[in-house]
């Protein structure tokens, strides 16, 4: 067997932490350059941002949704295998109801985040 040379487990945790948990614009454009390829593509259900700037603007956006308390925290570990990894998550106030979970599905090429796919559960799942 052939080991995988991708981080799935800390390059998807570090995008959790340092992009969607960054609430700083410029904290997390730079998390962004050292996780996401150029040409990225972030998909969330209603829309789609291409590029380091549309990234950022999509989580700047996201993130000023929600209340200042909530966090996004690792359900597990990440799993992945031949460029492709899966991390689960919840968000909600700290020690408070989870509000939202889902998981991230991330295409890699070598080791950045070409494409990112995010899916939120149905509520009460």
């Amino acid at each position: 067997m052939i080991a995988d040379p991708i981080d799935y487990d800390g390059l998807m945790q570090a995008n959790l932490a340092r992009v969607f948990g960054e609430r700083d614009a410029s904290r997390r454009a730079k998390a962004i350059a050292e996780i996401y390829a150029a040409d990225a593509v972030l998909y969330e259900p209603h829309a789609a941002a291409t590029g380091h700037a549309a990234i950022n603007q999509a989580v700047d956006e996201l993130l000023s949704s929600l209340p200042p308390v909530f966090a996004f925290t690792a359900i597990g570990p990440a799993v992945g295998h031949h460029g492709i990894g899966r991390l689960r998550w919840q968000s909600g106030p700290p020690n408070g109801p989870v509000a939202v979970t889902g998981t991230d599905v991330a295409h890699f090429h070598g080791d950045l985040i070409h494409s990112l796919y995010v899916f939120l559960d149905p509520a009460g799942a």
